[in-house]
């Protein structure tokens, strides 16, 4: 695909993403970036249902892309869904409003394709080096685990257990109570097991964080250090992770918000987000953090631009 113009629309179980880039350049460069908090798993992702209320929210949010699809002059966008509409009874409603409205085929992308694609976007964003680094993307609905280096992947895995899921199940009371800090990790100790024993047979060296949460984490250490950044590859340290991490647990929702650098689409989601990435950093002796700014859709843009046939069906 040379010279192109094209559109990929990631329909997140949080967040829906619209990505138009263009590949004029050697690399591919990005015309526009818009996310929209959707919340399509809200109050049903356990029970594998997409609710009344999170259609419309969908159906509402579809419209504006529609809109700005129209101004770029794309009519044939790349759709892609993911964990909620993946594992959704009434998925197949939720796609043909989908497609009524934007005009294109939605494609539903496996665990492991989600994890793959999110591997091509942090490699594109920035230099993994030849050891190995553990990528983890964690969505509403999902989390991936890649753990490869600047060449290939050694082993991934996706696993249903997003923040979404994660805050329905155990997040009742705010601040969050010891009680159910002690339910997660109880919980995510019998999910993650086969994450552990890859962890000690790859041994990574970093912890690579793609987008979502870690841009927030990333944001909200910037700010507090006056270290204000923009670019493919965000800042953060591990000490620096830990002190935020405990400073979301003592807070409620509003204290929360008020915390410079949130946002209030990762307010609600990031408590649980932040017990999951602290599991993992508790577990294993990371030498330290990073957070890439790329993760699935620009995973995809790549993709699609070096002809990826699977993606052009």
């Amino acid at each position: 695909m040379n010279n192109q113009k094209l559109a990929v629309v990631d329909l997140g179980t949080n967040t829906f993403h619209l990505v138009i880039a263009n590949n004029a350049n050697a690399r591919f460069e990005i015309e526009h970036r818009e996310k929209f908090a959707v919340r399509l798993g809200a109050g049903g992702i356990n029970s594998s249902y997409i609710g009344h209320d999170a259609r419309q929210r969908a159906k509402t949010t579809l419209h504006t892309i529609e809109e700005k699809l129209n101004e770029y002059h794309i009519s044939n966008p790349h759709i892609f869904a993911t964990s909620a509409i993946r594992t959704a009874t009434n998925r197949e409603e939720v796609l043909l409003m989908v497609e009524d409205i934007l005009g294109s085929k939605v494609r539903i992308l496996s665990g492991e394709e989600e994890a793959r694609f999110i591997y091509e976007g942090v490699k594109t964003a920035l230099d993994l080096g030849e050891e190995n680094s553990l990528i983890m993307d964690i969505g509403g609905g999902s989390v991936e685990f890649v753990i490869g280096n600047n060449k290939e992947i050694s082993w991934l895995r996706s696993f249903e257990i997003g923040a979404q899921r994660l805050l329905d199940l155990f997040h009742k009371n705010d601040p969050i109570l010891k009680e159910e800090i002690a339910s997660i990790n109880k919980y995510l100790e019998e999910q993650l097991s086969e994450l552990k024993e890859a962890l000690n047979h790859y041994l990574p060296r970093d912890l690579v964080g793609s987008s979502g949460t870690f841009d927030t984490l990333s944001e909200i250490y910037q700010i507090h250090s006056d270290l204000i950044q923009d670019g493919p590859e965000l800042p953060i340290t591990l000490l620096a992770f830990e002190e935020i991490h405990r400073d979301l647990l003592a807070k409620d929702r509003n204290q929360r918000l008020a915390t410079p650098g949130m946002i209030e689409m990762r307010v609600d989601m990031i408590v649980v987000a932040s017990i999951l990435i602290h599991h993992i950093v508790s577990n294993f002796a990371f030498g330290r953090m990073r957070v890439s700014s790329y993760a699935l859709k620009e995973g995809l843009v790549s993709s699609l631009f070096n002809g990826n046939n699977d993606l052009l069906q």
